[in-house]
């Protein structure tokens, strides 16, 4: 016997949730399976409880530059690594209450909890449970890559998810991967107080970015203590006791590392591996991510592909961003669609790195005639006033459409200025909009309209 709905949603992340309440509200009965922690990767190992750490951590850094603001504390600092964790467990524990009692309280939601997979087009099996449905929605997130490195089946390490569960401090962490998940815990787990080295094998650390823009992070992290290893060609495991050595092949430096903890961030992987796809008909790429279209729709009619899980976006925000598409499109006929969508993101180190648009090396290798705005955040009175001159601002603007194409910011308050940027880009109004905007003052948001009024031809 199969139970009969509207829609099956697999998964409980940041598209699911607020799918299943838009279907109901239109009168159709859904069935909503998650196989663990309900909130998905965000609410439980991703952007909350990383985030309060980052908040924890930063408190430390600022207790430790107290002396700077005139402010005098006897003693040393000292962090209570049970208590930050306890802080992060709880902030997680009450959104994954949260989502799970919302979904369970929902009218015409039935929550299945067990790992979903397919029989067929239209059928999931959750168990002794065989469900069926004309729409499917998968939405069933990432974990973090395993690569194969010698020696690595021979140590502990951790990944993004299960770092999260130290309650002490590392005596020396090492961490693979010099991209945006392992700079977050390099610079937390310094300010807290580990020694820190990152590894990472390319020339450069996030490589998706500018030049200038890596460097100033990489000069940032440093001068905070951490040490970073590059060009890292090749890396190896062993273990001593309670001593990691790990090897790496760079073009300078010791060609070994001690270290107590190793990290691995080296990229993520989409949970797509078990969920039965091939009895669906569902493609997936050389990567493992579910093929969809601009509205995704995979090439199965009735089954739909959310979140990390299809490659278009590996952020909570595009997360969602996908659920509005897919009701927009199903309930509301508002042809939304994936390419809409401007890419925007932050990295949350302290300055946080803010990115939308085109970086600039990209806006120069579009043939566009392209006009340029920067300003060291050294001339920003809000980030002077708070001792945070850490960073840059840059804009980027179509010469002859007058469009704004990118915008990056590293600094202070960054993550939340640089929206003023991205709205407009949204509203393809020209760039002299935010130039005669009048902010408040003294912000960092204030000097976007001196920027543009600065611009100068992009070589």
């Amino acid at each position: 016997m199969s139970s009969r709905f509207d829609a099956i949603i697999i998964g409980a992340g940041q598209a699911g949730p607020p799918l299943a309440g838009r279907l109901t509200k239109a009168g159709l009965k859904v069935a909503l399976v998650e196989r663990k922690f309900f909130g998905g990767t965000c609410v439980n190992t991703g952007c909350m409880p990383t985030k309060t750490l980052v908040a924890s951590a930063y408190a430390a850094h600022m207790a430790r530059r107290a002396a700077d603001f005139g402010v005098m504390i006897s003693g040393g600092v000292g962090v209570d690594m049970k208590a930050v964790k306890a802080r992060a467990d709880t902030v997680s524990g009450k959104a994954r209450a949260g989502v799970e009692s919302w979904l369970r309280g929902m009218a015409n939601c039935v929550v299945y909890q067990g790992h979903a997979r397919f029989e067929s087009t239209r059928e999931v099996r959750v168990g002794d449970d065989l469900l069926e449905a004309d729409r499917i929605f998968i939405n069933v997130g990432a974990r973090a890559i395993i690569p194969h490195m010698p020696g690595i089946d021979r140590i502990n390490y951790l990944t993004n998810s299960s770092v999260l569960q130290l309650d002490a401090l590392p005596k020396r962490l090492c961490i693979i991967g010099g991209s945006y998940i392992g700079l977050e815990f390099a610079q937390m787990y310094r300010r807290f107080g580990a020694d820190v080295t990152v590894v990472e094998m390319r020339p450069r650390l996030i490589g998706r970015e500018d030049d200038d823009v890596s460097a100033a992070v990489r000069d940032m992290l440093e001068k905070e203590g951490v040490e970073i290893r590059l060009d890292a060609e090749c890396v190896s495991f062993r273990s001593e006791g309670d001593v990691i050595g790990v090897g790496v092949d760079c073009r300078s430096g010791a060609p070994e590392i001690s270290c107590s903890h190793v990290l691995l961030a080296v990229g993520r992987r989409p949970n797509t591996d078990d969920l039965g796809l091939d009895r669906a008909g569902v493609e997936i790429d050389e990567r493992g991510h579910i093929v969809v279209d601009d509205q995704l729709r995979t090439a199965v009619p009735g089954v739909w592909a959310l979140g990390e899980c299809n490659g278009k976006g590996a952020f909570t925000h595009t997360a969602y961003h996908d659920f509005e598409i897919a009701a927009a499109n199903m309930l509301d006929g508002d042809p939304r669609r994936i390419s809409d969508r401007i890419e925007a993101y932050a990295l949350y180190v302290d300055p946080p790195l803010a990115r939308i648009g085109l970086t600039e090396s990209a806006a120069r290798a579009s043939g566009r005639r392209v006009l340029v705005g920067e300003r060291p955040m050294t001339r920003v009175g809000r980030a002077v006033e708070k001792a945070e001159t850490t960073g840059f601002m840059r804009i980027l603007v179509d010469a002859d459409s007058r469009e704004i194409l990118g915008a990056t910011i590293l600094g202070t308050s960054g993550d939340e200025a640089i929206h003023c940027i991205l709205d407009v880009m949204y509203a393809k109004a020209p760039y002299t909009v935010l130039q005669r905007a009048v902010h408040i003052h003294p912000t960092v948001s204030e000097l976007l309209p001196t920027l543009l009024g600065e611009l100068k031809p992009l070589v």
